[in-house]
């Protein structure tokens, strides 16, 4: 089983960056690919970006293409999200999810998930 934690959020002003980090524990996740969701007031969560351990792959949310870059660390079982040029809108629960292998959009698909951590960005 794999526990995540995330940290790093917090108040931000637009136009500002944030890093948040995900720590994995319980099993190494040098095989899963890590993605990033989040949840908005109001509003369903959706996918942000992942990561896939297979060549690195990456993908993202057109709304988010170009601001934000996912990475990891297997070597200390760590996901990052790096969230530059932050927008209101960007306003959310950020959480981090962990799949065996594959990569997808679709959080039905993940089987991991951390409790979730604020952020903030006022205008």
């Amino acid at each position: 089983q794999v526990q995540l934690v995330e940290s790093g959020g917090g108040l931000v002003q637009a136009g500002g960056s944030l890093r948040l980090s995900c720590a994995a524990s319980g099993r190494a996740i040098t095989t899963y690919t890590v993605a990033w969701f989040r949840q908005a007031p109001g509003k369903e969560r959706e996918f942000v970006g992942s990561l896939s351990w297979v060549g690195g792959s990456t993908y993202y949310a057109d709304s988010v293409k170009g601001r934000f870059t996912i990475s990891r660390d297997n070597a200390k079982n760590m996901g990052y999200l790096q969230m530059s040029s932050l927008k209101p809108e960007d306003t959310a629960v950020y959480y981090c999810a962990a799949r065996f292998v594959l990569c997808s959009r679709e959080q039905n698909d993940y089987e991991h998930w951390g409790q979730g951590t604020q952020v903030t960005v006022s205008s």
